[in-house]
């Protein structure tokens, strides 16, 4: 298989499994998200020190960054993320919280709509990453 023709059919691969996987975010959550747009995912157990806080902070810099210059040149990018908190760990919930709040401010302004996303997946589990990887 020549060079061009590994790379169409890898972009048609991976454009078809956002799709489905878009397709069954909407039918399992409601959300919506468009496939078009960079995913950045993040699944894993929840704690402090872990990059998932780092990202989030990144988030809020893009957002920041869109808010303060909506003709900025960013490509459009949805934000995954999914994991679990230790029933104890107080800090590791409240970066549960902080985005799932992210997530809403960013829905709710229309000055970033279609530019960025933030989707956190609830009650994440093993049987949860089997139904998204057969989508794959």
């Amino acid at each position: 298989m020549k060079t061009g023709a590994f790379r169409e059919a890898f972009l048609r691969a991976k454009g078809e499994a956002k799709s489905a996987f878009a397709d069954w975010l909407k039918a399992t959550t409601g959300q919506t998200v468009d496939p078009e747009t960079l995913f950045d995912c993040q699944v894993k157990r929840i704690h402090e020190y872990k990059r998932q806080l780092l990202n989030v902070l990144r988030i809020i810099v893009l957002y920041h960054r869109l808010r303060d210059d909506p003709g900025l040149d960013l490509l459009p990018r949805t934000f995954f993320f999914a994991g679990k908190a230790a029933p104890a760990y107080r800090l590791a919930k409240l970066i549960i919280k902080l985005i799932n709040n992210l997530a809403g401010t960013i829905d709710g302004d229309p000055a970033v709509a279609g530019r960025l996303k933030v989707v956190f997946l609830p009650d994440y589990c093993v049987s949860l990453a089997r139904a998204v990887d057969s989508r794959q």
